[in-house]
């Protein structure tokens, strides 16, 4: 896990802590009033230690505690209400509706679904606020209205905001498998018309050299084998929305003019290619993902890391594995993208990586410095 994932999930577990807290310093004030008044005034605990309890499981069982503790607190608020007993609202049970609401409208789905969930909400904080002390009901009232909509507009922003980065990453998928329609005719295109001058030569020499033409029919039949195979591969991403790259035959040398380019204007990249690898050795589709990692890499260096000192990047083959890693040193990344999660180009960077069968990672490595790993299968 790396520094940026840790730093969220010691936040994420911080708030936790600190909200279950505040529920309970609020359930201690629901006992002790309870205690002065007793009566039917001993409900208001039982839902507050019930609404404590649905905070901590709300993630796992979101929708469900949150039904559980709007019925009980309605059911509660209908006793006090029949009995003519003058009670006081809950705090902790309160509390709990409030972040449990938080977190139905900014999760659960259709956003229509949410959006009935919140106004039950209210219907029920405004029952608590009317029926339990009908001496002060239009204080407690008004005072649980604003309230609710201020978690209304929270949960509401929330939402906004996790749409819109939903939204986002659609976007860039939709942009990367538009750009792999055009490699996959590009692809096609490269395939068939190696196919045909061979088929072509062939019945050249069929005539005057027979012999010759076995061997051309099983360039052929290889090449169409890899032009189906190259097919098979980009259409399966098309048909799960996504993926891309523009040229078929991106080589070695297009690898090291990309880091040439970037070293004259940023800081300076060590590329080395191991032992095993040609222009040969990957798939066209590959190779030209290859290509895409590295430049996305180098530009979020460029962006995000602009002091960085130098840029080491190596593409290596073990056993049936390819591998590319870009490691920068001496800037950090840019704070901003790693409290975002990431940049939209790792979105599109992993979804076309993991369409071939491959996987990416990007974070802090072992040392500190920042890398992207990519992974290919050589079959």
């Amino acid at each position: 896990m790396g520094e940026a994932k840790h730093v969220v999930y010691w936040i994420r577990r911080l708030s936790d802590i600190a909200a279950i807290g505040w529920l309970a310093m609020m359930l201690l004030m629901d006992l002790a009033i309870a205690a002065t008044r007793g009566g039917v005034q001993w409900l208001v605990p039982i839902c507050g230690v019930v609404g404590v309890a649905a905070a901590i499981l709300r993630r796992r069982f979101r929708v469900e505690t949150f039904v559980v503790v709007l019925a009980l607190s309605l059911a509660s608020s209908l006793v006090i209400a029949v009995s003519g007993f003058v009670g006081v609202p809950g705090a902790a049970e309160t509390g709990a509706l409030m972040i449990l609401t938080i977190g139905v409208l900014r999760h659960v789905e259709p956003v229509r679904r949410a959006a009935v969930f919140g106004g039950a909400a209210l219907v029920v904080l405004m029952a608590e606020g009317t029926s339990r002390d009908p001496q002060n009901k239009l204080a407690f009232s008004f005072i649980l209205f604003t309230a609710w909509t201020m978690i209304a507009a929270v949960g509401g922003y929330l939402r906004f905001q996790q749409e819109r980065r939903k939204e986002a990453v659609h976007s860039v998928r939709r942009a990367e498998r538009l750009e792999l329609a055009r490699e996959l005719h590009d692809l096609v295109a490269h395939h068939i018309t190696g196919i045909v001058v061979q088929a072509q030569a062939a019945r050249t020499v069929a005539a005057m050299k027979p012999e010759a033409v076995l061997p051309a029919l099983d360039a052929i039949a290889g090449a169409g084998t890899d032009a189906l195979t190259s097919m098979r591969r980009l259409v399966s991403v098309l048909r799960a929305e996504d993926e891309a790259a523009r040229t078929p035959g991106t080589s070695l040398a297009d690898l090291r003019l990309l880091t040439e380019r970037f070293s004259a204007n940023g800081p300076r990249v060590a590329f080395e290619i191991g032992s095993g690898i040609d222009d040969h050795t990957l798939a066209p589709e590959v190779m030209t993902t290859v290509h895409r990692v590295l430049r996305e890499a180098l530009t979020n260096i460029r962006k995000h890391a602009p002091g960085a000192d130098w840029v080491e990047a190596e593409l290596r083959r073990f056993d049936q594995l390819v591998l590319l890693r870009i490691r920068n040193f001496g800037s950090a990344a840019d704070p901003r993208l790693s409290r975002l999660g990431g940049g939209f180009g790792l979105v599109g960077m992993a979804e076309r990586v993991e369409a071939l069968g491959g996987r990416l990672y990007a974070g802090p490595g072992s040392d500190g410095a920042w890398e992207v790993v990519a992974e290919f299968p050589t079959s």
